[in-house]
């Protein structure tokens, strides 16, 4: 059958016909939900209508509507065409027939909720699938139509049962298609890892304290999840207020009147028509912030991976944070804690000490508060640091990785890339990613619950108070992946210090 160009699946909705790529088997543009749109704008996804005859899976489905200038500069690629019509996804598998079912990693792309889509080319799942797994990316909605509050459109459910995050629902729907379908691909429908990267790793986590997700995933991969906090329902239902009248629409607009508004009209709009790169807390999908529901306990009891990179700062210009200025506000306001920053941190120039405190702020402390969460609640939880540059690029980053930047190296894509001669990855880099790429299959294949390590070149053991062991991707310039105990322990002690002072119970 692999001799065979195209090849025909059945699923609970009509049969697909993909194609071969070497040896694994490819679908693209796969319908997880209806159509979002007239009437199903704002609205949970809908099942799917079945079909009768063969679907082609060949192409890509739409990707939301979106800034496709910004989405090519910084988030990954040109997302294809643009449609309210967006709820699709696609398959690598290496065996429809396999003698044990396959692990199955489901990727949720990042982009501030605002750009990206699941068929951009860092996302390729071409190798991850090669390692004996099947891969799953999605698009989803982004925007205003991912997350949206207003009276008339929250008065059309229960007051117990209202939703504002589609686009977590979107991710939801993929995971019960998921569920329903996986088997047909070589899949395990028992062993799904979701995993993502900046608001996707948010989505992670925000399913990871959804009620409506529970059970649809068995672990976790968290890269790189910011903690600006997520927006309480009642501020997300005055934007959407403001962006009514943006639009001429008085107080007393009509859901039907705002779903008649031209999809093309919503992507460019700013702050403080938007809501930023987090969810909205409150409704039926989110009813407690994320980062509150971790600092609890009350996640869901699933293993987990959590990591960020060493230039996080380098992102934090689109979250609207000026290193420079919070160092400054430190120093005006409690010069104490300015003058204990500069000793934790040993850095005394003040520019790239706030590059620094602002990086750990916003993204180190994150997995720390994450893998002491989980060892409450007695699930591992394994904390890495991504800290490596391509040999050809180091004069560009002189400050460490990039948000995103580990992506290829995930999923091994760096030969999908091509960078100006003079800056091509040499074969150490590609060496590297794959064997990043090992670690996470290796997590999705056998983490569970009762894992106390992940053996691979260097076996990693899940985090723990007492030891506090993190794997560092990346060593002074060298490809390789190491352990460090205690890793930046005093100055992440203090944020999370901060953190809980600002986060409420």
């Amino acid at each position: 059958m692999k001799n065979e160009r195209r090849l025909g699946i059945m699923t609970a909705e009509g049969e697909l016909r993909g194609m071969i790529d070497e040896d694994l088997f490819v679908f693209k543009g796969i319908p997880y939900a209806a159509p979002p749109v007239g009437a199903l704008r704002w609205r949970p996804p809908q099942p799917v209508k079945p079909w009768q005859a063969v679907r082609d899976a060949t192409q890509w489905g739409d990707a939301s509507w979106q800034n496709r200038e910004y989405c090519v500069a910084v988030g990954g690629g040109d997302p294809g065409r643009f449609s309210e019509d967006c709820l699709y996804l696609n398959i690598w598998t290496p065996d429809i027939e396999p003698s044990c079912p396959l692990p199955v990693m489901v990727w949720l792309h990042g982009g501030g909720f605002t750009i990206g889509a699941g068929s951009l080319d860092p996302y390729r799942g071409k190798a991850l699938a090669a390692q004996g797994v099947v891969v799953v990316t999605l698009n989803y909605r982004l925007g205003h139509f991912g997350f949206f509050s207003h009276p008339a459109l929250d008065a059309e459910y229960p007051a117990d049962a209202v939703v504002n995050n589609f686009a977590l629902l979107d991710q939801i729907a993929a995971l019960q298609w998921i569920q329903r379908n996986i088997p047909a691909f070589g899949g395990d429908r028992h062993n799904v890892t979701l995993f993502g990267e900046s608001s996707g790793a948010r989505s992670v986590l925000s399913l990871c304290c959804s009620p409506l997700a529970e059970g649809l995933f068995h672990k976790g991969i968290v890269q790189s999840a910011y903690s600006l906090p997520d927006v309480p329902r009642k501020k997300a239902q005055q934007i959407g207020k403001q962006v009514a009248a943006h639009f001429g629409l008085n107080e007393q607009a009509s859901a039907e009147q705002l779903r008649q508004l031209p999809a093309d009209q919503f992507w460019p709009l700013q702050r403080p028509l938007g809501l930023g790169p987090v969810a909205i807390s409150g409704d039926a999908v989110l009813p407690k912030p994320m980062l509150a529901t971790f600092m609890a306990g009350k996640q869901h009891r699933v293993p987990l991976m959590v990591g960020s990179n060493s230039d996080e700062a380098s992102v934090l210009d689109y979250f609207g944070v000026d290193a420079a200025k919070v160092l400054q506000q430190l120093r005006s306001k409690n010069r104490f804690s300015y003058r204990l920053m500069k000793w934790l941190y040993d850095i005394h120039d003040d520019t790239l000490l706030g590059r620094a405190v602002a990086r750990d702020m916003a993204f180190t402390v994150v997995p720390l508060l994450v893998a002491q969460s989980q060892h409450n609640i007695g699930m591992p939880a394994w904390r890495y640091w991504f800290d490596y540059v391509s040999e050809n690029a180091r004069d560009l980053y002189p400050h460490g990785t990039w948000h995103g930047n580990e992506i290829p190296y995930v999923f091994n894509t760096l030969t999908t890339l091509q960078p100006p001669a003079d800056r091509a990855y040499t074969e150490a880099d590609k060496a590297f990613a794959r064997r990043v790429s090992r670690y996470w299959v290796t997590f999705a294949r056998d983490a569970s619950e009762f894992s106390y390590q992940l053996t691979g070149e260097t076996n990693w053991p899940i985090w723990r108070p007492r030891e506090d062991l993190t794997l560092a991707f990346g060593l002074n310039g060298q490809p390789l992946p190491v352990l460090k105990a205690k890793f930046m322990r005093g100055r992440l002690r203090l944020f999370r210090l901060m953190m809980r002072s600002h986060v409420k119970l």
